[in-house]
């Protein structure tokens, strides 16, 4: 691969969901010669409109691929995938799992990958649907240095990729981001609601901050959300949960305690197995505050 132009790699993506459906878009807008698979082949049609070749299985998926992106729900679906195709990978190939996992199934993939000749990659991603879309996407990178560079055209054409650490970092990454992104949610929570109830104006007061020490991205985003009710998915509920599960999983290996990671992690399964929340977008975090607090929801 090593040399090739960028149109003349054979990238595969399998899973076309909220985030897969517009990193795939910019590949193949970026030129890729790009074949993708979902589970349900309707949400992947589309992308034959930027050139993409939509296919009914993972096999046909990956025939003949230079490289192979996996963005899917958690670890074992990947590993399972892995099982299933990997009669078909190309030795030499390049596996790159964007998925967010855990740092153990990371490198579980990769042992399995290197006892067929394919190389691999944990790369998750940070950004949200909006990032997705815009192509800038933080990524994570955890692997062999030679493979992250040969991997740079692929995901520079999803966003902005950082070599973070040898196998299973890229997804150790991804766990401190949602730890902050989570945490965040639930103070920037906190600030909306406060302001709403104090009698100020929470677009005047996100203005306000924009630029000082307290702004941020989920400030001025989900902010947003919040106050104007909008829990449309970007980043769902149940992958939150999830994700927080695997950083105290990991916290527990390192024999750390991590009491704000803890508790915002126990307000999500709330939200999610008692309020309806799986389904909606993380910020509706601000929903479990409001049901603490005995207002509507």
């Amino acid at each position: 691969m090593g040399g090739r132009r960028m149109g003349s790699q054979k990238v595969a993506l399998l899973g076309t969901g909220l985030m897969g459906f517009p990193m795939a878009r910019n590949l193949a807008q970026a030129g890729m010669d790009l074949t993708v698979w979902n589970r349900t082949r309707a949400k992947a049609d589309p992308l034959a409109e930027c050139g993409a070749r939509v296919v009914d299985t993972t096999t046909e998926a990956v025939t003949g691929a230079d490289v192979v992106i996996t963005m899917m729900s958690d670890g074992p679906t990947v590993l399972s995938v892995i099982d299933d195709v990997k009669g078909a990978l190309s030795e030499g190939a390049l596996w790159i799992d964007m998925s967010s996992t855990k740092p153990g199934e990371a490198r579980a993939q990769a042992d399995v990958l290197a006892g067929i000749g394919v190389a691999h990659l944990d790369a998750p991603v940070s950004g949200g649907t909006k990032g997705a879309e815009a192509a800038s996407l933080a990524i994570m990178v955890g692997g062999a240095a030679e493979n992250v560079t040969r991997a740079e055209p692929v995901l520079g054409a999803m966003g902005r990729p950082v070599h973070v650490g040898p196998s299973g970092t890229g997804q150790l990454s991804k766990l401190c981001n949602q730890t902050i992104v989570a945490v965040t949610i639930g103070a920037v929570a906190e600030a909306m609601l406060l302001a709403q109830e104090g009698g100020a104006d929470p677009a005047a007061l996100r203005a306000a901050l924009k630029g000082g020490f307290a702004d941020s991205t989920i400030l001025q985003q989900h902010g947003e959300r919040m106050t104007t009710g909008n829990f449309e998915p970007g980043g769902l509920s149940k992958f939150q949960l999830k994700d927080l599960d695997n950083v105290l999983v990991e916290a527990e290996a390192a024999n750390l305690e991590l009491p704000m990671t803890q508790g915002v992690r126990d307000r999500f399964a709330h939200f999610v197995d008692n309020m309806g929340g799986a389904d909606r977008d993380h910020s509706g975090l601000y929903l479990e505050l409001r049901a603490q607090n005995g207002m509507d929801t």
